[in-house]
């Protein structure tokens, strides 16, 4: 892990939590001087966890950078929630581009700062699941093969919301979305398909590669902080769920995202030069079910009849996950 968590205790109603720690311990969220990357103003959903997660992450990016960023933004979600011409919630120098090109365009902003010899402002991408797992896989995949100086961030909300919520490479199986009904003998996406992109993005092996979720804020500060610390391509995966799109309650995108990660189904690590070198272990082990029963795009597996066929595989999936990533490091112990 890249930080060391830290416990919290409730020692009486007026200090709970994060006002106990000295400051430097403290959030990049709990400073009243953070940047506040993506202001209040936008038309992002109740509960939207990408809005979340853009902020938490570039928030983090411009304190580890003292100001000096530009982030480039593939069309999408976060694009369009953001600046409906001619408002705009960003509070910092940003860039949007075409659906497909926005590790291009970052390119091309670090080849130009590198030109006119400006190494001190630093450049960040990011876009959706769509802009990133399909439509901007090649750029993405080039600009990694290159080792451009860019950090690339894949808010992942596993399917293509802000177009009608259609399937994309990164759709779970068995999702149902408005292109994989859950009809028929195999309802939802289909097992199989799809991409797992940081995996993926270590064969490159590049400097960094994370992944973190909105369900834990000092994790994914930190990754954005030491990501920021390294010169080279590096990739974030951000976990964001999406109220809209998953069927779930807008009060339930933290305890959702948690969920992913507590049963194996999201697993979160780091990785160097193409090798895991560390994993967030799991806390409090549950079970995929709770995560499914909680979003509508999993109901046609519990009513009118239960599959426990399907539910059994996605258990299996996240088993896997946790002896690959060793995500129950003190399994064995006492046995």
């Amino acid at each position: 892990m890249t930080t060391t968590p830290v416990k919290f205790y409730q020692v009486g109603s007026f200090a709970v939590g994060n006002r106990l720690l000295p400051p430097e311990m403290r959030s990049v969220q709990s400073d009243i001087e953070r940047t506040n990357a993506l202001t209040s103003g936008h038309r992002a959903c109740q509960g939207c966890g990408e809005a979340l997660g853009a902020r938490y992450a570039l928030d983090a990016a411009m304190r580890a950078t003292e100001g000096k960023l530009i982030a480039v933004n593939a069309t999408g979600c976060l694009e369009v929630f953001s600046t409906p011409y001619p408002e705009s919630s960003w509070r910092i120098a940003w860039l949007h581009s075409l659906f497909g090109n926005a590790p291009a365009v970052a390119t091309g902003v670090a080849a130009a700062l590198k030109a006119k010899g400006r190494t001190d402002i630093r450049v960040v991408g990011q876009g959706g699941d769509g802009a990133t797992v399909d439509i901007g896989f090649g750029p993405l995949s080039g600009m990694f093969e290159r080792n451009d100086d860019v950090l690339f961030i894949c808010y992942d909300n596993e399917a293509y919301m802000n177009t009608g919520v259609q399937r994309s490479g990164a759709t779970p199986p068995a999702a149902r979305t408005t292109t994989t009904q859950a009809v028929g003998p195999e309802p939802g996406n289909v097992f199989g398909q799809g991409k797992n992109l940081p995996r993926i993005t270590m064969a490159h092996e590049i400097p960094y590669v994370a992944t973190a979720t909105v369900a834990d804020l000092r994790d994914l500060e930190a990754k954005v902080t030491k990501a920021m610390g390294i010169r080279g391509a590096r990739y974030l995966h951000i976990l964001v769920p999406c109220p809209l799109g998953w069927g779930s309650e807008s009060c339930d995108t933290v305890r959702i995202a948690r969920l992913a990660t507590q049963s194996g189904l999201f697993p979160v690590f780091e990785a160097e030069e193409g090798e895991v070198t560390s994993s967030t272990p799991i806390r409090q082990l549950a079970k995929v079910e709770e995560y499914l029963k909680l979003q509508g795009r999993y109901a046609h597996l519990f009513k009118p009849n239960r599959r426990d066929d399907v539910i059994d595989h996605l258990q299996s999936m996240a088993e896997k996950n946790i002896k690959r990533y060793n995500l129950l490091p003190n399994a064995g112990e006492g046995k």
